[in-house]
């Protein structure tokens, strides 16, 4: 934010998201208000302005000793470092120093100032009531993580050309004019939004149509890893290890096809062979689909595993079941309308073949492994943690409009399959 937009705030006088200082002498409720306005929609702090007057007063104090001091407030005074932006300019009647709060900041836990949260009712700061702190608390336990913006990419990280099949897919005319402006179509579908002025993706704009996704330090990690051993446990040998990087839908395909690379057994029918997977394929894409799109993508440094034992395969997606569902729930179809609705439109957007399902224990994995082996697929997790579930957001509508957890696991386990057996 430039001076300019600073003085039309000024003008316009506090609001929910503006607040004035008139010096920076106590920064005790600059941190109050830096605190409520993470935890909200992001805001501006001024420092150097009277509040009932509206009008540029100035700091005294040396403009670089104020700056080092808010700096230092960003990083460590509300427990965890904020995202904001500091400036300053000199006016006639002296120093005025800001901080622009971005919104949509979100980790494990709210911000806290001198050991308690705070929040914004109106144009005060204050600490949540009962019911405000179970709302913050759950839209930093429940936050879309997807939809945060990733700082270091730019919108030419995107394969635009990706994104206008995915619009061609959806029954949308990209040729007859006139077109909205491509920006829109980008925030429309949550791809990109804006920060700072600029228009950057989303993390579900990289993950699905980003030319390099583990390119940035918050997608390093968001790929398939893979492994087999020659024993019942982590403790064997490694036979052969792979990754499965790339899109969404790339990391499905070339994990497949590093399972398709094991080998296959070889069944005798008479005289004719016939080579069998250690595992229906349809079961274990399934399988794979499910964790790479229901994933917990606030947990930092964890990959979706996929493990072949001499006598199971494991296919591990970080997080947990939302909302404290069980096993037998979602075999049931325990999953809410919305969260079944959401299911389904994140299915289509990845792009991967098949219909679109909600619940981890799909009849496609589920038939495969009853019709190969008579055992059905195990699904399994472990100790849960509060995380999203990872809609990408509503339906995709093309309109123009100006610019504006504790790593923990799931698994699925595809149980009592035969060895797996290498062949040259």
């Amino acid at each position: 934010m430039e001076w300019p937009d600073v003085e039309r705030r000024i003008a316009a006088g506090e609001d929910a998201r503006t607040e004035f200082k008139r010096g920076s002498g106590d920064l005790r409720s600059v941190g109050k208000t830096l605190c409520a306005f993470a935890n909200g929609d992001g805001g501006l702090i001024v420092i150097g302005v009277d509040d009932a007057a509206r009008t540029v007063v100035g700091v005294e104090a040396d403009p670089e000793t104020v700056q080092e001091r808010l700096t230092s407030l960003l990083h460590t005074g509300c427990g965890k470092p904020v995202s904001a932006h500091c400036g300053r300019h000199h006016s006639v009647s002296g120093w005025v120093h800001w901080i622009d709060v971005h919104r949509h900041q979100r980790g494990y836990e709210p911000f806290a100032y001198d050991g308690r949260f705070w929040v914004r009712r109106g144009r005060a700061t204050v600490a949540p009531s009962p019911s405000e702190m179970q709302e913050l608390m759950n839209a930093f336990g429940f936050v879309l993580t997807e939809q945060q913006v990733v700082s270091s990419a730019t919108v030419d990280d995107l394969d635009f050309g990706a994104v206008r099949t995915f619009m061609q897919a959806q029954g949308m005319d990209t040729d007859q004019a006139p077109q909205p402006a491509h920006e829109d179509d980008l925030r429309n579908a949550s791809i990109a939004e804006e920060l700072d002025g600029v228009l950057r993706p989303t993390l579900y704009g990289l993950m699905v149509f980003g030319r390099d996704p583990q390119a940035f330090p918050q997608t390093l990690s968001l790929f398939v890893q893979c492994a087999a051993y020659a024993g019942a446990d982590q403790a064997a040998a490694v036979l052969s290890a792979g990754e499965g990087k790339g899109r969404l839908e790339d990391q499905v395909n070339r994990a497949m096809g590093w399972f398709r690379s094991l080998g296959r057994r070889e069944v005798y029918q008479g005289l004719y062979r016939r080579d069998v997977p250690p595992l229906p394929e349809a079961a274990l894409r399934e399988a794979l689909v499910n964790a790479v799109i229901h994933r917990d993508y606030a947990v930092t440094g964890s990959q979706v595993l996929l493990e072949v034992f001499d006598d199971r395969i494991v296919v591990t997606s970080p997080g947990a079941l939302p909302n404290h569902m069980t096993v037998e729930q979602a075999r049931m179809g325990g999953a809410s309308a919305v969260s079944q609705r959401n299911d389904g439109e994140r299915y289509g957007r990845v792009g991967t073949h098949g219909a679109a399902r909600a619940g981890l224990a799909d009849d496609a994995s589920r038939h495969a492994t009853l019709q190969r082996n008579r055992t059905d697929a195990d699904q399994r997790r472990a100790q849960p943690i509060r995380a999203s579930d990872v809609p990408p957001g509503a339906g995709f509508t093309r309109e123009r409009r100006p610019s504006r957890r504790k790593d923990d696991s799931s698994s699925s386990r595809l149980k009592d399959v035969p060895s797996v057996h290498t062949s040259s």
